[in-house]
């Protein structure tokens, strides 16, 4: 019989032990040297392999550990998803280990001087995991990190221990522990990692948590990427198409029962349209959901503190005047279920005192506002903290540049959800409180790296002395060449 969550016990790991792997990894990324393409080829091509052989053990322990996940979802999210973003840093990674060619200085560079850009490893790199898709995020992050030429510890969240331990198992089984390791725990772990000295921290999680994370780095100077989330806006445009527009947001709005800190977190729609968007909201859910209490398809909420968290929400848009539709096509009874289930919740016209409007949802609940012109809903947007994502539907293409170049946000999907951090060329991350840094493509490679300078001197003595004193009208001329409009 598979073990429940309540049966799952996840030990914490002694700050002894984490600070050995931490100067275990720091240690031979010294010894051994820089790694060969090959080499870090070979890592990836591991963590690829680990996803394939063991794709059944990893649907059942996230199954698990939500109570009901949809295993197709785990499917495409946390193994396919995981294997494509691998598989593009697998095959780039020797296009991007290549140094860069720069110009040097005039007229040093005229005499045979060179400048080059060489990237080089960091060395350990913590990798701090949330629990909303733990296998994507534990190893998603290997493709920049390894390419990079890094080696990695992970730390798992306990809110998914199932997950966290097998998590555990697969790097055992595939990596020595210099080049992967785990460390399991809760809160006290989580805090003690944190404030390990390590070459750079990969943070993915709640922006009230990141605060303490990046505090704790910073006694170590650690350089951070947080990849966090916010309330990322939805905007209909008065061109958009009602059904199209409203099956792609709830596809990504019911996608892992809405725990995605990419998910849409609220609606802006023209005024005169609000009605006509929420049939077609109402009409898209049933068409994918027709049932959800045992609907296979349809993820429960992770554990009960979020689910309560989530009905009061609920109970507080309700409690202060908003209209609440619950999208319940089969009319089924969720106070009894062995699952933490809520069936996709509509909020109209929520008001600025509503918890649903000030904290990031992270569920199946859905704010709808409406507005007068798109000036409106940029200035909404701008006013708030800048978001993960941003999403426009619409054919004005005027207007989307409006939107796109009015706002400030971590990325942009246009006629979508969610969608453009499936594009493995492009950096993914956030700005202001939804994130700092980047990774994916070159740019995750870039982010697990240090672009370290170098520049090789003329052999001409007259022009590299030409700084040196005594001074006199040579150099006064050249830098009179220089210092002019």
């Amino acid at each position: 019989m598979r073990a429940t969550r309540e049966q799952t016990d996840v030990t914490d790991t002694p700050e002894k032990e984490i600070r050995r792997l931490v100067d275990l990894q720091k240690s031979c990324h010294i010894t051994d040297g820089p790694m060969s393409a090959t080499y870090r080829i070979e890592l990836i091509d591991r963590c690829i392999a680990l996803l394939v052989n063991r794709q059944d053990d990893i649907i059942d322990a996230i199954s698990t550990d939500f109570g009901h996940r949809s295993p197709d979802g785990t499917l495409a999210t946390d193994i396919a998803g995981t294997i494509g973003a691998l598989k593009y840093s697998k095959k780039n990674v020797r296009k991007w280990m290549k140094s860069s060619k720069r110009h040097s200085m005039f007229p040093l560079g005229l005499l045979g001087a060179k400048t080059r850009v060489d990237y080089q490893a960091l060395g350990c790199v913590g990798n701090v995991v949330p629990w909303n898709f733990p296998f994507n995020l534990a190893f998603g992050p290997m493709g920049s990190i390894f390419s990079a030429g890094n080696r990695t510890i992970l730390k798992p969240s306990e809110f998914t221990p199932c997950s966290a331990i097998l998590i555990k198992e697969l790097v055992e089984e595939y990596f020595r522990e210099e080049e992967a390791a785990v460390v399991l725990g809760g809160p006290a772990t989580g805090a003690a990692f944190s404030s390990m000295p390590f070459d750079h921290l990969l943070f993915t999680g709640a922006t009230g948590v990141a605060s303490h994370v990046m505090r704790a780095a910073a006694e170590n100077l650690v350089p951070v990427t947080l990849e966090l989330g916010g309330k990322s806006p939805v905007i209909i445009s008065k061109s958009a198409d009602l059904e199209k527009s409203a099956a792609r947001i709830m596809t990504g709005k019911t996608l892992n029962a809405g725990q995605i800190c990419l998910a849409p977190d609220y609606v802006m729609v023209p005024k005169g349209r609000l009605d006509d968007f929420v049939k077609e909201v109402q009409g898209a859910v049933e068409m994918m959901f027709p049932t959800m209490k045992d609907n296979p398809d349809y993820t429960s909420i992770i554990n009960g503190r979020h689910y309560d968290r989530l009905q009061s929400y609920i109970d507080d848009a309700r409690e202060k005047g908003a209209l609440v539709i619950e999208i319940n096509p089969s009319k089924e009874n969720f106070s009894d279920q062995p699952y933490y289930k809520i069936p996709p919740t509509i909020v109209l016209e929520p008001t600025e005192d509503m918890k649903v409007m000030q904290e990031e949802i992270f569920g199946p609940i859905l704010p709808i506002k409406s507005y007068s012109e798109v000036d409106e809903a940029i200035r909404y947007v701008n006013e708030h903290d800048r978001p993960l994502g941003l999403y426009y539907f619409g054919e004005d293409n005027i207007e989307e540049n409006k939107v796109v170049n009015g706002t400030t946000s971590g990325g942009v999907a246009v006629n979508d959800v969610i969608t453009h951090i499936m594009q493995d060329d492009a950096p993914f991350g956030g700005v202001g409180p939804s994130g700092t840094g980047a990774y994916h493509g070159f740019e995750g490679f870039l982010n697990f790296s240090h672009t370290k300078t170098v520049f090789r001197q003329t052999p001409f003595e007259f022009a590299a002395g030409v700084m040196r004193p005594p001074y006199g009208k040579k150099i006064r001329n050249m830098m009179a060449s220089i210092v002019k409009k």
